[in-house]
């Protein structure tokens, strides 16, 4: 059986540069590395966000973005502590509201569009959801 190593995210965006730039100032990526073709688009570009690795790229004949698509079926999910601040953010540098950041049973979230037409679901999770804990539910169920 093969063993796989790693998987991550890939991003296909308009203009990698202003990609990067975006994720960074938004979200406090780090850029970790970029490689890019003869003609200088990015083929493959990587960076860091909350530890996990994200790769980004240029859209091509072979890799549409989703503005080029006309949307993206992908949501990418991340917990934080404030989503307000980072929707301001985002907003301030070109992105959208699809679901405005408000209060629910789960915790504090919204989703908004990056300029590139990629989907981010902001969260700062309830500290109290009503739900018990799965450590809570694993010990009922071991003891029956």
């Amino acid at each position: 059986m093969q063993t796989i190593s790693s998987t991550y995210p890939r991003l296909v965006v308009r203009d990698t540069t202003e990609a990067l730039a975006f994720y960074r100032d938004v979200f406090g990526a780090e850029p970790t590395q970029r490689h890019t073709d003869d003609a200088g688009r990015t083929v493959h570009a990587e960076m860091l966000l909350a530890g996990v690795r994200i790769a980004v790229k240029d859209e091509d004949e072979g890799d549409p973005s989703p503005a080029r698509l006309g949307g993206t079926p992908v949501i990418m999910a991340v917990e934080l502590s404030d989503p307000d601040g980072v929707a301001a953010a985002m907003l301030a540098r070109g992105a959208s509201v699809i679901h405005p950041i408000t209060d629910h049973p789960y915790g504090r979230a919204g989703r908004l569009a990056d300029p590139f037409g990629h989907q981010w679901m902001l969260l700062r999770p309830s500290t109290d959801t009503g739900q018990p804990s799965l450590a809570a539910s694993a010990a009922r169920s071991e003891r029956g």
